[in-house]
């Protein structure tokens, strides 16, 4: 038995979670099709995902079909819950990319698919919804080659669009133009097939041309479309063969070292964490102890297996599986199992959250009860971020958007009986150093009151390379410990840039190194007073690394959306005044028919505003299509983000905090 972990990935409202309802149906798994409406999906099972109608958790479910178990990912659609697709590639062996016939291309479907090319997973298309009104067939196959993949080919076409009877019959051997699109598309990465089509059309057999799509779409060089509807189930059975067929089934080494990922994390009715694992090697039991996240370890009280529907009781979890796992108590998202799998060093493939809120409890007294559910959720969403400001008394929370804020308060509520309210959303900015600073203070040297030396420098890196420490000294000239003390305060301590915002994009090297050997008064025991520590290293670093910094001068960046505005044109004269006013940067407008297309730049700052005025200012009919693109040098004023941390750029004050010794102050 072969395993296939399959994503289902789309823009809302697409249909993915009906199309994973109706896969489980066809493969026996459910008896009755599930409604996202009425919130009797297999996959929604949160009861917030219920009561709304999209996927806000990514969830598991089973099925097989011939020799092959489909471990199927249902995951959002839509872009406030970006972050649980993220968490999720990571653990594909291929994806099904959901496209809606009747909407076409939309915003979310190219940044899923730039980021499914990018990962190289090998991606099916279904072009779901045909029998809706609206629904097109060229003018989608048409999107789908300039906005989403040129190397894609129809596997059938559809008839009946927009009736109860649309379906999609497949092509075969017989259908000499479908032969010659496939040769034509396949030969862009096999010379020999095309020489063999030209020297003889009729020797090329059908099975040597499957045989090569299979194996261009397990390179992710093609991209297979096919077309149906999960509602009546048009077209499924053809996606179904082509996703056991097309796809590539997992490389189990169950004898090899243990190896995994951890792609979610949830808490069970007892509180007890569960970790959601991925297995690439060896073979997990009960009662292993396993190593994770470095030299931590914990030990598999019970674990559970994803086959045929959900997850059933095991005692082993085998390479290629998905399974459930008890008991390791620390454990984190992106947490590898056993032996780490090499990946690139930046995982994260999608933009981080642009904004941010400072959520508090509508009752002082669930102040204490509002950390630990927060804490929780954190565990479940990493980039939730969240940001203890202890001087202020204030959490704040990052965000990718307003409905993602509603799901929080939510599920704080429902879940942890917690009421809280929100401050006014505000746009998350970045800092960059715009030069190259340094700094140094010396043990023993006023006003330097630790013993320990450090030396720094900063430089600008690439943009999009976030921070990366070096050495400029001899590893052997102190202790391991201390240098490990500074490369963890410089990373700690660039969270917050001079003007308060995370420091990201540049190298620090350390260019000076210097310690107090351990050493004690005659006769006595270790005295800390005349050794260096690692906290020592810990509190000096802050000061010279600002230092630096301020040297260097940080530059503020706000975070920029690309959109793509669709308006009835004689509305065009009425809404650009309203874009100028949002700071928004119109690039190109092209009259479609009725309708003008407007795409440009905006600041993330600037879209919500947009998105609120938009049904009023086009009569309800304009359609906004936004998704974050860069970051660009603030203009005008530089906004300033209150420091959480004892602020480093205020020396005597920050002197107070660590250490009773002001000295040179």
């Amino acid at each position: 038995m072969h395993t296939l972990n399959l994503g289902i990935l789309a823009h809302v409202d697409a249909g993915k979670t009906s199309l994973t309802e109706r896969l489980l149906h066809a493969a026996g798994v459910i008896d009755t099709i599930g409604s996202v409406d009425d919130g009797s999906t297999q996959t929604d099972s949160l009861s917030l995902e219920r009561q709304r109608g999209i996927t806000i958790k990514s969830a598991v479910a089973s099925f097989v079909v011939d020799d092959v178990t489909v471990n199927l990912i249902d995951t959002p659609g839509h872009p406030d819950f970006i972050a649980e697709v993220e968490r999720v590639l990571n653990v594909l062996d291929g994806a099904v990319l959901v496209v809606s016939a009747v909407e076409g291309v939309q915003a979310q479907t190219r940044v899923l698919m730039r980021t499914l090319q990018r990962l190289g997973i090998p991606t099916l298309i279904f072009v779901n919804k045909i029998d809706r009104s609206g629904a097109r067939y060229d003018g989608v196959l048409r999107g789908i080659a300039e906005k989403l993949a040129p190397a894609s080919i129809s596997m059938g076409p559809a008839t009946a669009l927009g009736t109860r009877g649309a379906t999609s019959r497949p092509h075969d051997h017989a259908d000499a133009d479908f032969r010659s699109a496939l040769v034509d598309l396949l030969a862009g990465h096999d010379e020999a097939l095309l020489a063999a089509y030209v020297d003889d059309d009729a020797a090329l057999s059908w099975q040597r041309l499957r045989g090569e799509l299979a194996a261009q779409t397990k390179r992710a060089l093609v991209h297979p479309v096919f077309f149906g509807s999960a509602i009546t189930g048009a077209g499924v059975d053809a996606l179904i063969s082509g996703i056991t067929e097309l796809l590539p089934t997992a490389e189990d080494d169950a004898d090899g070292p243990v190896s995994g990922t951890v792609f979610k994390v949830e808490r069970g009715s007892a509180g007890e964490k569960i970790a959601y694992v991925r297995m690439f090697s060896g073979t997990v039991r009960v009662r292993d102890r396993l190593p994770f996240r470095g030299d931590e370890e914990g030990k598999v009280t019970a674990l559970s297996v994803y086959e045929r529907g959900s997850d059933v009781p095991g005692d082993t979890l085998t390479a290629g599986r998905i399974g459930k796992l008890w008991g390791i108590g620390d454990v984190r998202i992106g947490d590898a199992i056993g032996i780490p799998r090499a990946t690139p060093p930046d995982s994260h493939h999608f933009a981080p959250p642009t904004l941010e809120t400072i959520v508090a409890p509508l009752h002082p007294a669930d102040k204490g009860a509002l950390h630990v559910a927060l804490t929780q959720l954190a565990e479940q969403d990493p980039l939730i971020n969240l940001r203890q400001d202890d001087l202020r008394q204030e959490t704040s929370v990052s965000l990718y958007g307003e409905v993602q804020k509603e799901v929080i308060q939510a599920t704080l509520a429902n879940d942890f009986g917690v009421d809280v309210s929100f401050r006014e959303t505000t746009t998350i900015h970045i800092e960059r150093p715009a030069g190259t600073g340094a700094a140094a203070e010396f043990i023993h040297v006023d006003p330097n009151p630790f013993l320990a030396t450090v030396g720094l420098r900063i430089d600008p890196a690439p943009v999009g390379s976030g921070v990366a420490f070096r050495l400029g000294v001899e590893l052997g000239s102190m202790p391991y410990a201390f240098f490990k003390a500074v490369e963890e305060t410089v990373k700690a301590t660039l969270e917050q840039g001079i003007h308060g915002w995370q420091v990201t994009d540049c190298t620090v090297t350390m260019t000076h190194s210097g310690y107090a050997a351990r050493q004690s008064h005659a006769h006595a025991v270790f005295d800390k007073s005349m050794s260096s520590t690692a906290g020592d290293f810990r509190n000096l670093t802050p000061l010279v690394l600002m230092s630096a910094l301020q040297q260097a001068v940080s530059r503020v960046y706000e975070p920029m959306h690309r959109f793509s505005l669709d308006i009835p044109a004689d509305l065009f004269g009425l809404v650009l005044p309203v874009l100028a006013r949002l700071r928004a940067v119109p690039q190109t407008s092209v009259v479609r028919g009725p309708s003008y297309v407007v795409e440009g730049e905006i600041p993330a700052a600037s879209v919500h505003a947009l998105e609120r005025q938009l049904p009023s200012l086009t009569r309800g009919e304009g359609v906004l299509e936004c998704a974050f693109d860069h970051y660009r040098p603030v203009r005008g004023a530089v906004p300033d983000r209150p420091r959480s941390d004892h602020d480093p750029l205020h020396r005597r004050e920050y002197l107070m905090r660590v250490t009773r010794r002001a000295a040179g102050g």
